[in-house]
């Protein structure tokens, strides 16, 4: 078991994340204090915006460490993820040795530490003394077989051989969170290596209380209309159903134009900022805006 979990319980780490702007639920906290106690890569996956992302980051603001993040996309490779070097300042050591007439530079002064770019794996691995930091592995689906294949040899060592220094392996094992969109599986290798959650849109209760903390500047009973009526959208069977971020962002715009209450006319003008797709937009509105303000209203309630 990590240190970090030696006086740790499920409640403390839902408590932690709680003070952090971050309410879990008891599934995810349970994920994350598994995670941090066997020293294990949680793999986070669900549908954009419920939160994937975030956990990395109130992990980091809570335990300390730094937040490195790798943002997967098709084509990432060592150079992006791992090291690369400063063939720039190589260069110029190699005029700068020449220009004064000395012995020319030795391969061990041009392929020091010093001309090292150390990107998000290394650095997670060779993070020097402090907390250990908290690995990001962002939309781990958008890279291509072989980096999941190198990502799964990493995450089996935490280790990196650099031909011209060596092996760099961590004394301490960064805390690893790797998301997911499923816009293609995941291997089951990767998954095997690590824990697994998948994070769900909150319900409508835990909505309205993560609205009213990240939007307090709305009223209660905007919050909890605005939880009700993105309840009924997820349930259209839209190509981009609205996550928690979306529902924040309506709150705040609502809350901005003045309301306290959602109406009618104001949902139909600010409907692009909980659907960002015209098919969607389209869909909700002929569903029936008025219908969709009624069911809000009458869920919602007083908010009280």
């Amino acid at each position: 078991m990590s240190a970090l979990a030696s006086d740790l319980s499920v409640e403390d780490v839902a408590t932690a994340l709680a003070r952090e702007d971050y309410l879990a639920d008891e599934g995810l906290a349970t994920s994350i204090f598994l995670a941090i106690a066997l020293q294990r890569p949680l793999l986070l996956e669900g549908e954009a915006g419920v939160g994937k992302t975030e956990v990395a980051k109130v992990l980091a603001s809570w335990t300390g460490g730094e937040l490195l993040r790798l943002q997967c996309y098709e084509g990432i490779d060592v150079s992006q993820a791992v090291y690369e070097w400063d063939y720039a300042r190589q260069l110029l050591h190699l005029r700068a040795a020449e220009s004064k007439g000395g012995p020319a530079a030795a391969e061990d002064d041009v392929y020091g530490e010093r001309f090292l770019i150390r990107r998000p794996l290394l650095r997670a691995i060779d993070h020097g003394s402090g907390p250990p930091p908290v690995l990001l592995i962002d939309e781990v689906d958008r890279s291509d077989d072989e980096f999941e294949a190198f990502l799964l040899e990493f995450l089996s060592e935490y280790a990196v051989t650099i031909p011209e220094l060596g092996t760099f392996r961590a004394l301490q094992p960064p805390l690893v969170v790797i998301t997911s969109n499923r816009t293609r599986d995941v291997h089951d290798a990767l998954k095997r290596r690590c824990l697994y959650h998948w994070v769900q849109h909150p319900d409508f209760e835990r909505e309205v209380a993560i609205i009213r903390l990240r939007a307090p500047q709305a009223a209660p009973r905007l919050a909890c209309q605005v939880a009700a009526a993105v309840e009924t959208l997820r349930g259209m069977r839209l190509y981009k159903p609205p996550g928690v971020a979306e529902s924040i962002d309506w709150t705040a715009a609502l809350a901005a134009l003045g309301r306290s209450d959602i109406d009618e006319r104001t949902v139909d003008l600010t409907l692009g900022t909980v659907l960002k797709y015209q098919e969607d937009q389209e869909r909700a509105r002929a569903a029936g805006i008025a219908e969709l303000v009624r069911t809000a209203v009458a869920r919602g309630g007083t908010g009280a």
